[in-house]
């Protein structure tokens, strides 16, 4: 065998020594590429992505749960409870993220035995649910080879598809046999599991708290033996979820509608706001305003919600629960309404209601009335009344309907003349004092349009005695003038609609036909007609479009303080919750005078107009002289009539009818009050009376004034720092879903 030299084996060795360097250093290298880039993932995943990793992990295994705390109480102003919490002891169930239907079975089972649940929500669908799951082999009998071949055969369709095919066909098979077969015992079963199988996962779900028994109509709450019965298993493996704890309802102490309704934990988020209320971390058993003051002002109430972080481990069950933020029960409301005054009013505007319907012919329409009153300088609503007749028992009965005064127009008739003048001051179309002839107005084609106290001869009258006797023709030719004519006799009319737009824009400056800005939803502006020649002249008298009681009381409001619109307000003050449930919570916010406008009139104008309004009252011609005339106050209004027509859907037909109206505002000097009452169909067109609505306005300020004279000797003798929380006016109480006499339209 031929020997390799030794200088050819050495050279061979460094070589492989040089390839295994070179294999080290690529091995070394790509190690340190590999280190760098395993580096920068971690950088890049604790850096960059550490925040949303972290927010996924917490949400995977720590759960935060809101639990509900008491709503912020309303009072009066005078410090009264008007709305309240009842507490309420409760029985709970809470299902984990990896509860089974079957889990949640067995317990309902258990909780059967210790509780009593209430059957009348069950539904035909909870039935068949229970029916199916409790007799699995019968279920499968329901349907035949056939049918359920078909539906596995039916390649169009995937597996969870056929599963819902077979379970509606199995659904369809069920007789009423099938679904009255239940005992007593199973009925409660069902019920129970209802209410389980509808709560959201790690959220507690109220199983039995206080109901209303409809069949006696009073609350059924949860006997001592009920919670102490449950209380005693809590610790036990098959009742996990089952909590017993105190909750809260809502309790009125006064039928008033405005203060508004709120939702139970059954009904939940309202469907038509569920967007608005998700967004806000609602959770959707919430409850929430559903209307009025409650919804108005449900951020201030709702409070902040007690944060519960349930720990869960890898399988979704809850292995450790923290309290994350101790809740706060919501703000409290303070109200500008003052109970007995509203008690008082309501009475007055009930009664006089009933009066005129049970004893006067020509009624048949009127069906209801209302009363608004401000502070002119603060906007202060003082009374809102609304009542509405309703047929109880073949006798007449009457409902709270205070938010009509704000969400229905009418016809208001001469109690609008005084802004007719005040709008003719500002276009230049008259000046003050200045004298016209009142006489019938004879437009070609047309009937004779007149004033009520002079249908056939010429009267001359300026325009304080235009408004102390309510002259129509005064106020016609006014809407003459703004369209730039003169009245002729036997002439059509062609009035254009800048004149229209010009007694639009004068009356809007009072708040006739524009948002009045109160602190209630819905609110509505009434409705403006079509701009049709002839109609001006109605317009001027307020008989042609509509408004709400509660413009005419800001517009008497703004004639009253000067010529100044102000924002009207059912809130007064927002306070803290009470700390010792004896003086009212810290002053959060009060609720100042908001001017929406001033008028463009100067105050020599308005205080015409003023005075005008004084002679109603005072004047030997005036209209409300019958009822103002010994006043021992000083104070000034205006009276109106209004034609109208009612019609339902029960009839063919619209009916002539009239409207009564009347405002007014006192003192004289320094107004304390504006008020407006209207009473809408009061009469039919052909028996009409026209004393009602000043007698009612008559009593209003006596009865007004009488109350805070008393209040002021009370005052005096029991002046306190801090404002006391008293007790309901009255001793009724309203639980949530148990109205009596209200009603609560949206």
């Amino acid at each position: 065998m031929r020997k390799i030299s030794k200088k050819r084996a050495q050279s061979i060795k460094a070589k492989q020594r040089k390839n295994i360097t070179f294999r080290m250093n690529i091995l070394f290298f790509s190690i340190f590429i590999l280190f760098t880039l395993l580096i920068l993932r971690l950088g890049y995943l604790q850096i960059v992505k550490g925040e949303e990793y972290v927010s996924k992990l917490e949400s995977t295994e720590e759960t935060s749960v809101n639990t509900s705390v008491p709503r912020g109480r309303l009072y009066d102003s005078e410090g009264r409870i008007l709305v309240d919490n009842k507490p309420q002891k409760v029985i709970t169930y809470t299902k984990m993220q990896t509860t089974k239907s079957e889990d949640m079975l067995e317990t309902a089972k258990k909780l059967s035995k210790l509780i009593e649940k209430d059957t009348d929500n069950i539904t035909k669908s909870d039935r068949q649910d229970y029916w199916l799951r409790e007799n699995p082999e019968e279920a499968k009998k329901l349907i035949t080879d056939k049918e359920r071949n078909e539906i596995e055969s039916n390649e169009e369709l995937t597996k969870s598809e056929k599963n819902r095919a077979v379970d509606r066909l199995q659904r369809s098979k069920l007789t009423e046999e099938h679904l009255n077969s239940f005992t007593p015992e199973e009925e409660e079963i069902i019920a129970i599991y209802r209410e389980m199988a509808a709560g959201y996962a790690l959220s507690p779900q109220i199983i039995k708290g206080d109901e209303m028994n409809k069949e006696e109509g009073d609350i059924k709450e949860v006997t001592a033996e009920e919670f102490a019965r449950v209380s005693e298993r809590l610790g036990d493996p098959d009742m996990a979820g089952v909590n017993t704890t105190t909750d809260w309802r809502r309790v009125k102490n006064s039928t008033l509608a405005v203060l508004g309704s709120v939702s139970s934990p059954k009904k939940g988020l309202p469907n038509e706001r569920l967007n608005y209320f998700l967004s806000r971390d609602y959770t959707r058993n919430d409850r929430v305003g559903t209307s009025y003051i409650e919804q108005q002002y449900e951020e201030i109430l709702q409070g902040q919600k007690t944060v519960v972080k349930n720990i869960t481990d890898g399988k979704g069950r809850v292995i450790d629960v923290s309290t994350i933020y101790d809740g706060k029960p919501g703000n409290e409301l303070v109200l500008t309404i003052d109970s007995q005054v509203q008690l008082e009013m309501e009475g007055i505007i009930e009664r006089q209601l009933l009066q005129m319907k049970n004893n006067n012919a020509g009624t048949n329409y009127l069906n209801s009335a209302f009363l608004v009153i401000l502070d002119p300088y603060t906007g202060d609503v003082l009374s809102l009344v609304g009542k509405r007749l309703v047929k109880e028992n073949g006798k007449w009965a009457v409902q709270d309907y205070a938010y009509g005064a704000f969400k229905t127009g009418y016809e208001l008739g001469s109690t609008v003349k005084p802004a007719t003048v005040l709008t003719a001051y500002r276009e230049n179309a008259i000046s003050i004092g200045e004298y016209m002839v009142d006489e019938p107005i004879r437009i070609k084609g047309s009937a004779p349009k007149s004033s009520v106290f002079n249908r056939g001869s010429r009267i001359r009258l300026n325009d304080l005695t235009a408004l102390e006797r309510s002259s129509n023709v005064y106020m016609f030719k006014i809407a003459y003038a703004l369209a730039g004519k003169t009245y002729q006799v036997n002439q059509p009319v062609s009035f254009g609609a800048e004149a229209f737009l010009k007694m639009r824009n004068g009356y809007a400056q009072f708040g006739l036909g524009v948002p009045t800005g109160i602190d209630l939803p819905g609110e509505s502006t009434g409705v403006i007609g079509k701009t049709e020649s002839g109609k001006l002249l109605d317009l001027s008298i307020g008989q042609y479009d509509t408004y709400t009681p509660l413009q005419l009381a800001q517009y008497t409001a703004t004639i009253a303080n000067g010529g100044k619109r102000i924002k009207p307000h059912v809130v007064k003050e927002i306070r803290e919750p009470s700390e010792d449930g004896v003086t009212l919570g810290k002053l959060v916010k009060e609720i100042k005078p908001t001017v929406l406008n001033v008028v463009d009139n100067s105050q020599e104008e308005i205080n015409h107009v003023r005075k005008g309004m004084q002679r109603v009252y005072f004047g030997k011609q005036g209209t409300g002289a019958r009822a103002f005339g010994n006043a021992p106050y000083t104070a000034a209004g205006k009276t109106g009539t209004a034609q109208s027509y009612y019609k339902d859907d029960t009839m063919k037909e619209s009916v002539r009818t009239v409207n009564l109206t009347h405002v007014g505002f006192a003192p004289y000097d320094n107004p304390e009050i504006a008020y407006a009452i209207v009473v809408p169909h009061a009469f039919t067109e052909s028996s009409y009376k026209t004393n009602y609505t000043s007698v009612m306005a008559r009593e209003v300020v006596d009865t007004y004034f009488n109350i805070q004279k008393k209040k002021s000797t009370l005052e005096n003798n029991e002046s306190t720092a801090t404002p006391p929380i008293k007790p309901a006016f009255t001793n009724d109480q309203i639980d949530e879903g148990e109205e009596k006499n209200v009603t609560d339209e949206q």
